[in-house]
Formats: structure tokens, sequence, C-alpha cells
């Protein structure tokens, strides 16, 4: 599982950030930015020290006439924040109307652009900051354009972000998970702005630096494979930000019907500043499956995720991947027992694609196993039996994706005892890497069974076959 620590807010770049640090399949990544039918961006992957702290670092990196000041704190909370960077612009008395266009914030709006068409050209060399938590930010990067850009800031609707998503190269799943996220998005700025999901023209949806921390966040998460995300409260600074409806209370509306649709639990401290931003709230909101951790884990990897506000609580995101331990785990005895339930459903006019998400949905949910079984019903109709394995806790949250999901009117569910091997997690170090196992003793012997998600992200990032580094584990 995933446990995101929300202790100094959650923005988009902190989780892309804080899941790479996890060992998201850059590739994949790559692969998926690379194939955005998006210009104006690119973007870096960098080590920072937040807080002394080790963090890595996802930059969104926009060309100026994308360029939103979203990390400038001059411009979002005034010229005499403390922690406004010695060379900000909006730090050193100039005012928002002297550049000639409207600089915006994490936010949606609506307002009208003139086209415009150019060619530019610019490199910059390693140039360092060091801000006023002894954060320390290197950037190396040389890019050249060519092209015309019509219209600096875009305001797209969710139409259009769902035929960008549609050329991208990724999964069925993080494209699903994608465009979870925006409709999040949508909904909640909706709501502020009073008017349909479908009318809306927005920059928190519609601007370059925004898609591409969503689509990132979709593709990280997806290629690490885990079952299930904890996010427990997030932390939420107070006061008033700059955005471009002008100043806005904290929490920004956005965020705030977010909380409210999805169930998140917000803690505002008192502290000034704005640290869930609505891309932030919206990832929290799509991937959640829990909002407490279980009573016993083992940690079996910890990434550090950094923001570029430089505010009060650093801006670091951790997450953890988890393997939670089995209650009653009994390790003094053969075998321990305790009970399980067994939910089943037959379903015959649901198409394969619609059960295999229903399989997503059910195990990101944390049921413990779901398969299906061809069966032939009434009538000698193929048909397709739907096996559910989970707690009693999850029960019903399970059976409501299933009605939710699929024709199915009623699902048997059954109470099981059942037999279990104490177990614990482990760690073996072979010569590509660390890979966690599952350990269980029985009868004086000890078996070790590598984890599927360990192997298959180790076979990944080395290019080794999955069954090479899976018996070298055994061994």
């Amino acid at each position: 599982m995933l446990y995101l620590e929300c202790a100094s807010g959650i923005s988009g770049d902190m989780t892309v950030g804080a899941l790479l640090d996890l060992g998201a399949d850059r590739e994949a990544l790559q692969r998926a930015l690379d194939s955005l039918p998006l210009e104006g961006f690119h973007t870096e992957i960098t080590r920072v020290k937040k807080s002394a702290i080790d963090c890595c670092s996802f930059s969104v990196n926009l060309d100026p006439e994308f360029e939103n000041h979203d990390h400038d704190m001059a411009y979002l909370y005034g010229k005499t924040n403390p922690y406004a960077a010695e060379d900000s612009d909006y730090g050193h008395g100039h005012s928002h109307e002297e550049y000639g266009h409207d600089h915006t914030h994490e936010h949606g709006h609506e307002h009208s652009h003139e086209e415009y068409g150019h060619t530019h050209e610019h490199g910059h060399g390693e140039h360092t900051h060091t801000l006023a938590d002894g954060t320390v930010i290197t950037h190396t990067h040389e890019h050249t354009h060519g092209h015309s850009h019509a219209g600096g800031h875009a305001h797209r609707t969710l139409a259009e972000i769902e035929h960008i998503l549609a050329d991208c190269d990724m999964s069925d799943h993080a494209l699903e998970l994608a465009g979870r996220i925006f409709e999040i998005l949508g909904d909640a700025e909706a709501k502020a702005h009073g008017v349909a999901p479908s009318e809306v023209h927005f920059h928190e949806v519609g601007a370059v630096d925004s898609i591409v921390d969503i689509v990132a966040a979709a593709v990280c998460l997806d290629s690490l494979h885990v079952q299930g995300v904890i996010v427990g409260s997030l932390t939420e600074g107070k006061g008033t930000v700059r955005t471009q409806h002008g100043v806005l209370p904290v929490p920004v509306p956005a965020v705030l019907n977010i909380a409210a649709s999805c169930g998140l639990h917000l803690e505002i401290r008192d502290v000034q500043g704005e640290y869930v931003t609505p891309t932030g709230a919206a990832i929290a909101a799509a991937v959640r499956t829990a909002d407490k951790l279980p009573a016993r884990f083992t940690v079996c990897r910890t990434g550090y995720g950094a923001g570029k506000r430089t505010q009060e609580l650093p801006s670091i995101l951790r997450a953890m991947l988890i393997l939670p331990e089995e209650k009653d785990r009994g390790e003094d005895k053969a075998c321990t027992g305790d009970t399980i339930v067994k939910l089943e459903t037959n379903i015959d006019d649901c198409s394969g694609e619609t059960l295999g998400y229903v399989m997503e949905r059910l195990l990101a949910a944390g049921a413990r196993d779901v398969h299906y079984t061809p069966v032939f019903m009434k009538k000698n109709r193929p048909a397709w039996q739907l096996n559910i394995i989970c707690t009693s806790e999850d029960a019903d949250k399970l059976a409501e994706i299933v009605f939710l999901e699929t024709t199915s009117i009623g699902i048997r569910r059954l109470v099981c005892e059942r037999m279990i091997l104490p177990r614990e997690a482990g760690v073996v170090e072979t010569e590509y890497g660390k890979v966690i196992v599952k350990k269980c003793d029985v009868g004086g012997v000890t078996k070790i069974y590598p984890e599927y998600d360990s192997v298959a992200e180790l076979a990944r990032r080395c290019g080794v076959p999955f069954e090479k580094i899976y018996w070298e584990v055994r061994k």
C-alpha cells in the first residue's frame, strides 16, 4: 500500500517528486510526457535539500509566455513576505500590470486573450538558489524553440483535456486515473463559478503545468502498482493568496469544494500561506482508498517530494510503501485462524473491458484477492462468477463498487474461517538491488516468497528479465 503523509500540504509537483523517489518508472513517465500534444514546457528531475532533507524535485519549466508565477512568494502573498526570493520581480517594487500580460495562479478563471506568434530561443546555464529555509535548488537547462504560440495562457475545457489525454502514451489505468483527477477538479471549479462542468474554461485544468503534473502523477502511481492509497488529513494554512480572481482566503474555494465532495480531512494550522493546491487535493481525492494507517505495518520504501514554495512549514510530501501485517500473527504457532469474507456474484452481460476495470477498482479499494471463474447460467448462457476475498470491514464498500460498475443486482456474502501461516516482511539483497519478500515459517522451515511488485519494479529499472531477478531472490 501507499501512504501519503501530507503534514506540509500537497501539490502536483510534490506528489510526482515523492512517487519518483519511491522508484516510479522514469522511462514510462518520459514516454508519456513526450507524447503530450502540448508546447511551451520542459521538465527536470533533480535532488534538492528541504530543511536538510534530501528530496526529489519534479519541475515543469514553462516558456515565458506560459509562466504563471505559481511559486513566486512575493506575487502570491505580497512584497513584504519574509520568504520571497531576493531576485523576485514582485519583491522589488514591480507592479503586476508592468508586465503587459496576465499572470495566473493555480485556480480556475475565464478571460480573453489576443493571439500572437513569435519565434524565440533561449538557454540557461547552471545556477543555484539558496532560499530562506536552507533549500538549495540547482537548475541546468537549455532549450530552443522555433514555433508560434497562439495565446500564451490556454483555457481548456474538460472535453479538450480528454482529447489531449487520448493522445498520450500511457496505460489504460493511468488514463482512467488522470481523467478522474481532471473530473474532480472540473466539478470543484464549476461549483466555485456556479456553472456546469462542461461550460468551465479554467486555468487549473487548462494550464500546461497542471496538465503535466496530473499526467505525471497518474503515470508514476500506475507504475508502482500499489494496492490501495492511504491519505490522512491534509495540512493547510491560513490567510490569503493572490489568484487571477484577486485575493482569495485560504483554503481556496476549489480545495474546499474537493474536500467537501470527496470527504477529505483538512487540518488548519496556525501558519500563513496556501499548502494544499487544487491539483494536490484532486490527486489525493482520486487515489485515496483509506484514511488511517493499519495498526502494524512494515515500511518497505520511503520517498520525499519537494515543493517549490518556501513557507513556514517545509513543502515536503513524504510517501511510504508499506506492507500491513496480518492481525493475530501468532508467530509461536505453526498456523493460526481467523475469518475472512467472500463476496460472489454471477455476471452474464458485461464486457471484458468492464470486468477488467472492476477488478482494478476492487483491488485498489482494499480487496485481498479478486478473480473470475467461467460458468454456465440458466438457458446455457456463458457467464463469469466474480469472487472477492476481503475483510468484513471492507465488504460493504467493495459490494457497492460491484453494484455501481456491473449489471449485478445481487451479491452472495459468505463468512469463511481460514488457516494462515505466520508471515512477516523482509528484504533480500541481490546484485540488482533490494527486493521485498514475504517470509512464512512452518514446521521449522522458513519459506521465502518474493513480492511481485518489488521484483517487477527492479526488473524494469535494471532492464533485466523478471524471472532472472525472481530466481535470484529464491536462491
